[in-house]
């Protein structure tokens, strides 16, 4: 499993610092996708805008921005409490595409004031 994410946004940090997966599932590989990879390669030869959502490998298929979200609450642990309730926050796929934009939102407008720029994945 794979869990690409914006290594330059404090809120993607700190979700991928308190994730936590169960293990029966195995490890989950963190990437930033600041950096060039043959995984940010792939997702921009699919047409994934990072910029628009992280992306999270499960076996061969890709999930993106609020499935991703939905993927992951499924597959994370329940100790801790803010893993319990992240799981339970984002354990409907309805609730967390409606959840999503916001969410997506405050990160554009935390980007900016932090003036970083986009990742650009899907830029020329």
């Amino acid at each position: 499993m794979k869990l690409v994410y914006d290594g330059q946004c404090p809120m993607c940090r700190q979700y991928v610092r308190v994730q936590r997966i169960r293990r029966d599932l195995g490890k989950l590989e963190l990437i930033d996708a600041r950096e060039d990879s043959v995984v940010r390669d792939e997702l921009t030869q699919l047409g994934i805008d990072l910029d628009e959502g992280f992306a999270l490998q499960v076996g061969e298929r890709w999930y993106h921005g609020s499935e991703a979200l939905h993927r992951l609450s499924l597959m994370s642990t329940r100790s801790g409490l803010v893993n319990r309730g992240m799981a339970k926050l984002f354990a409907s796929p309805a609730r967390t595409a409606r959840l999503y934009p916001p969410l997506k939102a405050c990160r554009h407008l935390l980007l900016r004031l932090l003036r970083r720029s986009p990742i650009g994945n899907l830029r020329k």
